[in-house]
């Protein structure tokens, strides 16, 4: 908390990740929710979702990937090319589109890290599916070991299981606020997720603790007219929910990679971790790139709407990103059917445009007559 102006959510995020480096814990990046950040909280190791928030352009990327790649793609590749990822002592990707294995190829053929690791995954849920996911998962857990010299055994992962499932409950908490009238803005609860997908567990514990001290008394910071639902890929950069709650869009659920939906359920805590991890993944994460699980996405939504008494819907894909382009076009049909307003914000990974983003989103608004 900042101690000047009271707020829980005045936090250096770069500050606390230097310090936990400091502290000799090692930071593991991943890219992607397919890669489960459990399995990288093995000893002094924690996960960190890549990104690259303060990117200005990507003119080096573009030599090597097409300028077809998404932008998201590309710019982490820039970053590391500028030498601003060195810090990542190990890299783990999840082959789920095309993109990001260009991006696992070229940073095998440019920088050649330590290590570097891709799972396979699969694009359906059944019992064939699940138990070949698990093997892909003890694979990347024995390659850590070795690698690392820390322990994944069974029982070690159990124990982060629960480790990591009382930090899910403490952040569903918070989350749960904005199943009503929320004492903090959509854009400050995206500033605690980002901590939360890139810091340790035992930071992240202590940060939560200390914002839900700060939230008592605590009024929702922004006047706002209707209450949104925002839907996407990979967003990590909290200015552009800022960008659209500046006209009065609050944006109170988050269904996108980096979003609490349904990115902080709880894992099974079972006899077999690496099966449930697995099965966790497979039946749980709502990306398109899955091919048999269109209708549960779709009703993860349709409830979302419900939960979160949401006034309208902003679909906001990545240009040139494949998956959520055909994704985007079948859940506007469906909104509209549902008699939902919807808004589809094609966008770049970086922010900008924020003058077209505010236009957009106040005539969106309008139309909802809020």
């Amino acid at each position: 908390m900042d101690k000047q102006t009271g707020n829980p959510f005045q936090f250096s995020i770069e500050k606390l990740l230097e310090k936990a480096i400091e502290s000799d814990n090692v930071p593991i990046g991943y890219t992607c929710n397919y890669v489960p950040s459990v399995l990288l909280s093995a000893g002094n190791l924690f996960p960190y979702r890549v990104n690259a928030k303060n990117i200005i352009g990507t003119e080096v990327a573009d030599i090597y990937l097409s300028q077809v790649t998404c932008s998201y793609t590309r710019s982490i590749l820039e970053y590391v090319l500028d030498d601003q990822l060195d810090f990542i002592q190990g890299w783990i990707f999840a082959a789920g589109c095309d993109h990001i294995r260009r991006l696992y190829d070229n940073l095998q053929y440019l920088v050649e890290p330590d290590f570097c690791h891709i799972l396979d995954a699969p694009h359906k849920i059944g019992e064939d599916a699940i138990q070949w996911f698990e093997k892909e998962l003890k694979i990347l857990a024995s390659s850590l070991s070795d690698h690392f010299q820390v322990d994944l055994s069974e029982s070690a992962l159990a124990c982060a299981i629960k480790n990591h499932n009382l930090l899910m409950t403490s952040l569903k908490e918070i989350s749960d606020y904005r199943k009503k009238e929320p004492p903090f803005s959509g854009a400050e609860f995206h500033r605690l997720l980002m901590a939360v997908w890139t810091l340790p567990l035992e930071t992240v514990t202590t940060l939560i603790q200390s914002i839900n001290h700060g939230l008592t008394n605590r009024t929702c910071p922004i006047s706002y007219r209707a209450r949104i639902l925002l839907i996407s890929s990979v967003i990590d950069q909290y200015e552009w929910i800022e960008s659209i709650e500046s006209v009065g869009g609050l944006v109170v659920a988050d269904r996108f990679c980096t979003g609490a939906i349904p990115g902080i359920n709880p894992y099974p805590e079972g006899d077999h971790p690496f099966y449930d991890i697995a099965s966790h993944i497979l039946q749980t994460n709502a990306c398109p790139r899955m091919m048999d699980t269109f209708d549960y996405r779709v009703s993860l939504i349709l409830q979302t709407i419900k939960d979160y008494n949401i006034d309208g819907v902003i679909v906001a894909p990545i240009k040139f990103c494949d998956i959520w382009g055909v994704e985007t076009t079948q859940l506007m049909s469906i909104l509209r059917e549902n008699n939902v307003p919807a808004l589809r914000l094609e966008r770049e990974y970086k922010v900008s445009g924020e003058g077209q983003l505010h236009t957009r989103v106040q005539a969106f608004l309008e139309q909802m007559k809020c």
